[in-house]
């Protein structure tokens, strides 16, 4: 089965599939990259660092202003409200959305590079590309179906998030170990369970429809850029040097 380009030229179908899958990987890259530049930018000038992380004059602590809780809130808001809408999005507000939601990203996770030495972050970094690269490319390879895999990673989810919030009241530095090892495990099962939807979709792009294109690839670019983010995180709890 085939389909014509925009160009007029004749696709295969693992060629409309390559082009989906190379979309959701360029945007997703763009998307890091928006974060880290502005998580760079912001850590490094003092004037806006100021804005995002306020020193308490009482007990000298620098501590978030409203600006970040802010930020934070309003990235939140963003990934419902583009889950939600994604198929009424046009291609142009689908993607705008999914590049401010990287650049708020930037803003609150500046505190990183406050918090641990710039080598032992790129590490982490360098360490997670290569896991999500391997896990990534299994997804998108194998022939077994991952759905069970992911609905048991997703259940993951939801306790690492009612196990956080209890052990901010009990402090357990054993707790803390326990659901750092499960969100790597987490993040690592969906990565590949979401490649492989990923594949699944692209295989499915509605013909000719080059909005429908786009939207999947931001879509995807979303999922995959999630995933990212909190495999690293997850991972510099272990490796990430501090520099106190």
């Amino acid at each position: 089965m085939s389909r014509f380009g925009s160009a007029g030229s004749i696709q295969t179908k693992p060629e409309i599939l390559n082009a989906f899958m190379r979309g959701v990987y360029n945007w997703m890259s763009l998307g890091l990259l928006l974060t880290a530049a502005v998580a760079w930018l912001t850590a490094s000038t003092p004037a806006v660092l100021n804005m995002v992380f306020a020193v308490n004059p009482t007990t000298g602590v620098a501590g978030p202003t409203m600006l970040f809780w802010a930020a934070l809130v309003g990235e939140i808001g963003l990934v419902f409200y583009l889950s939600a809408r994604i198929a009424t999005l046009s291609a142009g507000a689908a993607t705008g959305l999914f590049m401010a939601y990287s650049g708020l990203n930037g803003l609150t996770l500046s505190v990183l590079l406050l918090a641990y030495t710039a080598s032992s972050i790129f590490q982490t970094f360098l360490v997670t590309a290569g896991m999500f690269a391997a896990l990534s490319m299994y997804g998108l390879t194998t022939k077994k179906d991952l759905t069970g895999m992911g609905t048991f990673m997703m259940m993951g989810v939801f306790g690492i998030i009612i196990a956080s919030v209890v052990n901010m009241f009990m402090q357990s530095s054993a707790m803390n170990f326990v659901i750092s090892v499960i969100g790597v495990v987490v993040f690592a099962g969906l990565t590949a369970y979401d490649s492989q939807k990923l594949r699944i979709m692209g295989e499915n792009v509605p013909e000719g429809d080059e909005v429908a294109l786009r939207r999947g690839t931001i879509m995807g670019a979303l999922t995959l850029y999630l995933d990212f983010i909190n495999l690293f995180l997850f991972l510099l709890r272990f490796m990430g040097s501090s520099r106190n």
